[in-house]
């Protein structure tokens, strides 16, 4: 660099405007630590976990991704008043956290910091430059924790396909196997396809390297759909041949092979193969195209964009900027002086005391859950007794899991966890107990039929979120949000209720016999799990 350039260049860093735009710029992300600190923490905590411990990679990644976008966008200053809509979506992104705030929900906290950090980029350029930095700002998703709701279910979903795939292999490569949910039988030793092993450690990974792969791409834009399209099936497909694997050597091996260091190296090997795979896609899709070219050619990889740090000097200290900086650190200030506000604990009795008999029904001895299951279940009190009809003599099983604070982690659907187990929906529809309980409001639960071989079970189920009875799980969501935001109450518990449906009988007639018991029942049940507010 000759003198003259390096005087140019620090004349352009030192000057008012740009000290002055800079200065605006880091004021507005001093304040949006403060202000969104709590779901920075959840990333934090959530980044330890394996599924995604890939996340300190990401806003890295996303910065490369900046700053190769920044050396293509061109250096004239747009026109001022284009700014504003950054401050429309900061706004935005504020109102998300202040929900996640006041519900006790952080992870809400942190999916509103990547709104922020959109915001702040339109304005810093504008909306003209700044919309054109949404591929690295998309790519920070990749960081998120999923909500728990969505995470169970996908991790449940990934488990049956993965368990149900890696048999079929196992049974291609002639190894005696049988599937029971996701528990792989080879006679001598099972195998449990826990969440560890449902795929989604590879899944995200996977996933994001698939999205800056058809970022980075030149080729056509279905090229670039086909690389991203092709990253789950293909995590789920690999992870179900490692599986495989597993399940071959232990049959040969022992049970010892399923753990310790060749477990997780196989892991890397999987995640690298899929990684090789994704670049054989592209390259036979480059092939085969009219104008071939090469991989090199397809890829961007310019390595420029690490010296375009001089580029921020594009950033004016506009009335938008100074405004949201204000804004930010307002927000964070308020929030801070604000009074704490505490989680209110309704009282309530532990289910160690719930009734041994409901009516004239008498109730067994209560259940002991397996160590994995409740570790799984992660409740703070839970009920299992099976109580005997007194007019049958059949059995109904009143299960019920108590949690004191959903705030990081919560319900898991009966929908979600039955298949794990080898039961398979028969049907399911949603009925008002309204009639059958003598209320004068609307109480509707879950109402199944499900089926494993001959066996088949009737299961009434329903979420109750801080004392409101909810059939929907994503409904049950939702309200969890409300009561945190309305009555600062995170609680709720899952009732569920099971008798077997015998070969002579139908299941209405189940249903008549569970009805009996819910009588009884919801006399008992507020005393262990608190009504709404104004009841408890």
């Amino acid at each position: 660099m000759s003198m003259t350039e390096a005087s140019s260049g620090a004349t352009r860093w030192t000057s008012p405007r740009v000290v002055g735009g800079l200065t605006w710029l880091f004021v507005a992300i001093a304040g949006a630590l403060a202000f969104f600190w709590d779901g920075i923490e959840v990333l934090l905590e959530s980044w330890q976990m394996a599924e995604y411990s890939h996340g300190p990679l990401i806003p890295l990644l996303s910065g490369f991704m900046f700053l190769r976008q920044l050396s293509h966008t061109p250096a004239h200053n747009g026109p001022v008043n284009d700014r504003w809509p950054g401050i429309a979506v900061m706004i935005l992104s504020i109102l998300m956290a202040l929900v996640g705030k006041l519900s006790g929900l952080s992870d809400v906290v942190a999916y509103a910091l990547i709104v922020w950090i959109g915001g702040l980029v339109l304005t810093s350029f504008g909306w003209s430059r700044g919309k054109q930095f949404w591929p690295p700002v998309v790519h920070l998703a990749f960081m998120l924790p999923l909500p728990g709701l969505f995470y169970y279910k996908v991790s449940t979903t990934l488990q049956l396909w993965s368990s149900g795939i890696g048999v079929w292999f196992l049974q291609l490569w002639q190894v005696p196997v049988f599937l029971d949910g996701n528990i792989i039988d080879l006679g001598e030793f099972k195998l449990h396809v826990a969440e560890a092993c449902s795929g989604l450690r590879y899944l995200f990974p996977i996933m994001s390297f698939s999205y800056i792969f058809a970022v980075l791409y030149k080729g056509p834009s279905w090229h670039k759909a086909v690389l991203l399209l092709s990253a789950a099936p293909l995590a789920v497909l690999m992870n179900s041949f490692r599986i495989a694997v597993i399940g071959v050597m232990v049959n040969q091996v022992g049970i010892e092979y399923a753990e310790g260091f060749m477990h997780y190296f196989e892991g890397w090997v999987i995640f690298l193969s899929c990684v090789v795979i994704l670049f054989g896609l592209a390259r036979i899709m480059l092939f085969l195209q009219r104008s071939p070219m090469s991989l090199g050619e397809a890829l961007d990889l310019d390595m420029e964009g690490f010296k375009e740090f001089h580029r921020l000097s594009l950033v004016r200290p506009s009335a938008a900027l100074m405004s949201g900086a204000v804004m930010m650190v307002g927000a964070a200030a308020v929030w801070n002086v604000a009074p704490e506000r505490e989680a209110v604990v309704v009282p309530r009795e532990d289910f160690a005391l719930f009734p041994r008999n409901l009516g004239d029904w008498r109730g067994g001895e209560p259940k002991v859950l397996d160590p994995y299951i409740e570790a799984t279940l992660a409740a703070n009190d839970y009920v299992s007794i099976p109580y005997k009809d007194p007019e049958t003599g059949l059995p109904v099983t009143v299960f019920s899991a108590f949690y004191q604070d959903q705030s990081k982690g919560g319900i898991h659907s009966p929908e979600v966890c039955l298949p794990g187990g080898g039961w398979e929906m028969e049907r399911i529809e949603k009925v008002n107990m309204k009639p059958v309980v003598g209320w004068h409001e609307d109480f509707w639960i879950n109402r199944a039929v499900i089926q494993k071989g001959q066996a088949r079970t009737l299961v009434y189920y329903w979420f109750d979120q801080s004392g409101r009875k909810i059939a929907g799980d994503y409904s049950a969501k939702a309200m969890l949000l409300w009561s945190g935001i309305m009555d600062g109450r995170t609680d709720g518990a899952l009732v569920r209720l099971t008798t077997p449906v015998l070969p002579k009988e139908t299941p209405e007639q189940a249903e008549a016999r569970m009805n009996r018991l819910m009588k009884h029942l919801m006399q008992e049940l507020p005393r262990f799990v608190p009504g709404k507010a104004r009841e408890a």
